[in-house]
This record gives structure tokens, sequence and C-alpha cells, in this order.
């Protein structure tokens, strides 16, 4: 065999391999293949081994995870004419290979201008108190109009969330100060609920004490009581209070008086049967 056929059966064979390797490609599990001939397009190709022609053919692979996409801070001026930085964060995955590759260059920029315009146009449309108590709303509104950009483009927005909200500090302390109020308002309404209770009870109490006056009474010596527990406690009595106990002490007096009545004339009667049979033995004796 001359040399020059070993050299001729080598190029062969490298020009073979070289085209081979041309031709082979493999797509993942998470890929689609849009295939393109001579420029244009004439399918897609699932994952796996995928031969094409070279030179002929040309394999696009288009993945289809989900794609995480900060959305970089904006400032934004709300409705009622507050300046706020905002940032968000988008999730996005392609669904349609062969649109995602045709009918935009590149996705993932176009994704992100237009969640950056789109942001500072609904969140522009509210106030500061709507931002941030309907923040869910808000980013549904964010994810529906981007849905409706990305159809054309192959491209599905599976969420988006607004991340971070700066406030001007002279606005925290704005808010600090509102939030203070409110919760001292709060606790104004709840002692003066408290208060209206008590008087309630209050006014029950008394009326059960005027149907008993010496309720009442008793009340205010039990008060007394609780007072001189230290022992080290000088109490003045109020007047009416003497009063009552003068009247408590002629009450006993009365009742004393009354039972010493009751037990003289028995004490008496007692005695007048005792002096009986002493009588009769000196009768019999005269």
């Amino acid at each position: 065999m001359s040399t020059g056929l070993m050299v001729g059966i080598i190029v062969v064979v490298a020009l073979a391999v070289f085209l081979f390797a041309l031709a082979i490609r493999i797509v993942q599990q998470y890929e689609k293949g849009v295939l393109f001939r001579f420029g244009r397009v004439i399918g897609e190709k699932a994952p796996g081994f995928v031969v094409i022609i070279p030179l002929v053919n040309s394999l696009r692979k288009v993945s289809f995870r989900v794609v995480t996409m900060p959305i970089q801070s904006q400032g934004i001026i709300t409705r009622d004419n507050v300046s706020v930085d905002v940032s968000a964060v988008s999730y996005y995955r392609v669904v349609d290979a062969t649109k995602s590759v045709i009918a935009i260059e590149n996705v993932k920029e176009a994704i992100n201008q237009i969640a950056q315009t789109t942001l500072r146009k609904v969140v522009g449309q509210h106030t500061l108190d709507e931002m941030l108590a309907e923040t869910d709303r808000i980013n549904v509104v964010i994810k529906e109009i981007l849905d409706v950009q990305t159809a054309d483009w192959g491209v599905l927005v599976t969420l988006v969330e607004l991340k971070d909200i700066q406030l001007p500090e002279a606005m925290k302390r704005a808010m600090a100060r509102q939030a203070e109020a409110e919760r001292e308002k709060r606790a104004k309404i709840i002692a003066a609920e408290g208060e209206s209770m008590a008087a309630a009870a209050l006014g029950q109490a008394s009326d059960t004490m005027m149907q008993h006056p010496l309720a009442l009474q008793l009340r205010t010596l039990q008060t007394l009581v609780e007072i001189g527990v230290d022992k080290n406690t000088t109490v003045v009595i109020p007047a009416p209070l003497m009063s009552t106990i003068q009247e408590m002490g002629a009450f006993f007096s009365r009742e004393t008086g009354a039972v010493a009545k009751i037990v003289q004339p028995s004490a008496g009667a007692a005695e007048g049967n005792a002096s009986s049979p002493a009588q009769a033995p000196s009768g019999r004796g005269q």
C-alpha cells in the first residue's frame, strides 16, 4: 500500500469523524431543539439523541426550566405623591420553543425591560397605603400584564412578587407617629369602655346598697380593715360613720335592756317558788 493511499484513507476517516461530530446533538431532558434547514424552521426535536445534516441543518436548544429574574429597584412616585424605591422578582418559563427563538432575540432582556416599565406603571397608580396593604393584588395585576405582553414570545410568567419597598426617612417617622397615635387611640377607647362597665357595675351595687343600708356601712368597715393591715395608719372616721356606730351601740343597748327585762321576771318567779316550802312548817307548828 502506497503512502498516498494511506494519507487519503486517513483524511477520509478524519473527515467522516468530523462530519459525524457535527451531525450529533444531545438535547437535555429540560430542553427542546428547534431545527432549521437552510434558515427555515422545519420542526422541533424532543430530548435525547438527535442527528442533523451538517452544513444544511442547524439546531437551536431552548431551556424549559423556570428562570428567576430580579427586577432592579425602581424610583416610583405613588398616586399620593410619595417617592418610593420598589424592587421585585419575577419567574418565567418558555412554553413554546419556536416562538421564543423566532419572535424575540433575547427573551430574558426583553422580559426584564417590560417588567420594569410595568412595575413603575402599576405601582404609580396606587397610593402608598394601598401599595403596602394590597401587595398581593398588585402582584397579580403585574403578572397579568406581563402575560399579555409575553404571550406572543412563547413565554409564560408564572409569578411576580414585590421584594422590597424603600420609604424616605421622613415618611418612616410620620408612619411611626401615626401608628403610635393609633395605638393611643385604641388604648383610650379600651379604657373608656372599662370605665363604662365599671360605672354600670357601681350603679348596680349602689342600687343594692340603697335597698340594704347596712351594706354600705359594712363595706366601709371592711375598707377600714383593709387600710389598717399595716398597723401604722391613722384612720380618721367620718361623722356619718360615727353616728352609725352610735346607732349600732344604741341598738345593742336596747337589745340588752330588753333581754334583761325578760330575765328579771323569770328570776322573781323562781324566788317565790323557792320561799313557799319554807313557810309551810311554821303554820303547822302553831
